[in-house]
């Protein structure tokens, strides 16, 4: 789900059969986002600063390399940035079309899940209209 920071809609959304990465459903997807915005995202889109150079992503330590307390805060404070999108996720996810198994016809999964992306917008967006509210 790609998440406006300002209005906290839901812009867009992508999904598929199975299990698979977010970042390589993101290149599947074929979302291009605008050079001028920043994105902010987690530890699991490592390759984004190849295709959106405008991006932030929190610095992984390792066994060598522990993280200094400048890179400390900077996750920190990427990660507070970051918490609208997880927010948004939990208000979706109380719908349970996400957070549990979805057992009814495959077909319809990418319709529900926009209708209820469209039904989080408008309790938050009221005025805005229903064309503007699905991403293809």
């Amino acid at each position: 789900m790609l998440v406006d920071k300002k209005s906290k809609a839901v812009i867009c959304t992508s999904f598929t059969n199975g299990r698979r990465h977010d970042f390589r459903l993101f290149k599947e997807s074929g979302v291009r986002i605008h050079p001028d915005i920043k994105t902010v995202t987690d530890t699991g889109y490592q390759g984004l600063g190849k295709i959106h150079s405008n991006s932030a992503l929190p610095k992984k330590k390792t066994k060598k390399n522990p993280l200094t307390k400048e890179d400390k805060r900077n996750n920190r404070a990427l990660s507070s940035q970051r918490v609208l999108n997880e927010h948004v996720i939990g208000m979706i996810k109380r719908f349970k079309i996400v957070s549990d198994r979805y057992r009814n016809r495959r077909k319809r999964f990418g319709l529900r899940f926009n209708l209820i992306a469209a039904i989080y917008n408008m309790e938050i967006t009221p005025t805005m209209p229903i064309a503007n509210l699905f991403c293809r």
